[in-house]
């Protein structure tokens, strides 16, 4: 069992996809509480980790959790990803495969809620306070933990930018800094074959990801989870912006969740869903580029416009975090530790307005973040909207947040 400190034990965790940023927001959290006089205990592989803890003191739980020093989070705080690396379990719903050993007998339901275990695993360790770092599905189980009587802290991080409640969640700008480099990178194969370029981006029910980049010049259009879109109408715009650029192509950013006119559901890779309920998108890329080959003879005077398709995916979650997501977690981290100094918990830290600041946790549940379309997206022009930036958001567009 972990050694309590005088002021007591940290946990902290991350779950859901890797994102650069996530190292940085471990060593903020990590160096504050250890200069404050509490010890931190990082959790191995989001929440599969301490939910695999055997309560025994003569046991190694090595492989679920470690103690964490400045020499190890200053190293790995210079880096992308996690170095305690993450998954998609939810201790809530656990398929019958999925319990640990140990805990088979006690649980043998086709799904089963370990809650239980997981508060009794945290009290083992001697953590009073709990920082998960995740997106809405991670940061669910959070609230669920709070609503049992744990002491959370939340830091929201998600490359789709979707957590409610913020404006901002760790992973987004590099996401976004990347998505401009590989389609600018793409440009060059896109304008010596004269094609139509369709660069496929995360996004599940939010546009984040193709707006911004849409915005700030990457692509001539873009098509986001929010509006179910004409093919053709997209097809005639794609061709049209290919005949008045002097190297003849043109570039679309296609969110993985995008439907158009005639889809019944988002494509997905496979129906196989996650602890979370949700099954795992990819393809409609693919779809939208075949559309576009076979209806641009219509715009194009009889001829076939070839496509360069291609998906970004992991692309842009890997390698080091840009400026912006090696400062905000920095940011996140002291937030999360100013509340436990002041013995304040069930909250989500976070940036509005510009401003670091904090938020109940149930947001996270309590509400969605989408782009707001009439405000936002030009359903006509299938491109972002906007008027005037004065004492608008960093990122302009914040979402809507609708409970």
């Amino acid at each position: 069992m972990a050694n309590i400190k005088s002021k007591g034990t940290i946990g902290i965790l991350t779950g859901g996809g890797d994102v650069p940023g996530l190292n940085p927001a471990i060593r903020a959290v990590t160096i504050r509480a250890l200069r404050e006089g509490y010890q931190v205990i990082g959790l191995r592989r989001g929440w599969a980790g301490i939910m695999e803890i055997i309560r025994d003191k003569a046991v190694d739980n090595s492989e679920c959790y470690t103690i964490l020093t400045e020499q190890i989070v200053n190293k790995a705080g210079r880096t992308g990803g996690t170095f305690l690396h993450t998954s998609r379990m939810n201790p809530g719903r656990v398929n019958k495969i999925d319990v640990p050993k140990h805990l088979a007998e006690k649980y043998g339901k086709d799904v089963n809620d370990l809650t239980p275990e997981v508060i009794k695993n945290l009290e083992f360790l001697g953590i009073e306070y709990l920082i998960p770092i995740g997106g809405d599905d991670t940061l669910s189980y959070g609230v669920r933990l709070y609503q049992e009587g744990f002491k959370v802290i939340a830091i929201p991080k998600t490359m789709d930018n979707d957590v409610p409640g913020t404006d901002y969640c760790i992973g987004f700008s590099t996401c976004v800094t990347r998505t401009i480099q590989m389609t600018n990178t793409l440009r060059t194969s896109a304008g010596s074959h004269e094609r139509i370029l369709v660069m496929e981006v995360f996004g599940r029910y939010s546009g984040f990801t193709a707006m911004l980049p849409t915005m700030a010049g990457a692509a001539n259009r873009c098509v986001i989870p929010e509006h179910k879109f004409d093919i053709e109408h997209l097809t005639g715009l794609l061709v049209e912006d290919r005949q008045l650029n002097p190297s003849n192509y043109s570039v679309v950013l296609v969110s993985e969740g995008a439907t158009f006119q005639g889809m019944d559901q988002m494509v997905l890779k496979s129906d196989v869903k996650d602890a979370f309920g949700h099954a795992k998108l990819g393809g409609i890329g693919n779809i939208v580029s075949e559309e576009i080959k076979n209806i641009s003879p219509k715009f194009n005077n009889g001829k076939t416009v070839n496509v360069i398709n291609q998906s970004l995916g992991y692309l842009v979650r890997g390698g080091d975090p840009d400026a912006i997501d090696s400062i905000v977690p920095m940011a996140y981290g002291n937030l999360a530790l100013d509340l436990i100094l002041k013995g304040i918990h069930g909250r989500l830290v976070v940036l509005r307005n510009g401003r670091y600041d904090n938020a109940p946790l149930e947001v996270v549940t309590n509400n969605s973040k989408y782009i707001d379309v009439k405000r936002h997206y030009n359903t006509d022009r299938l491109r972002p909207l906007f008027k005037s930036f004065e004492f608008q958001p960093l990122f302009i567009m914040t979402g809507s947040e609708v409970s």
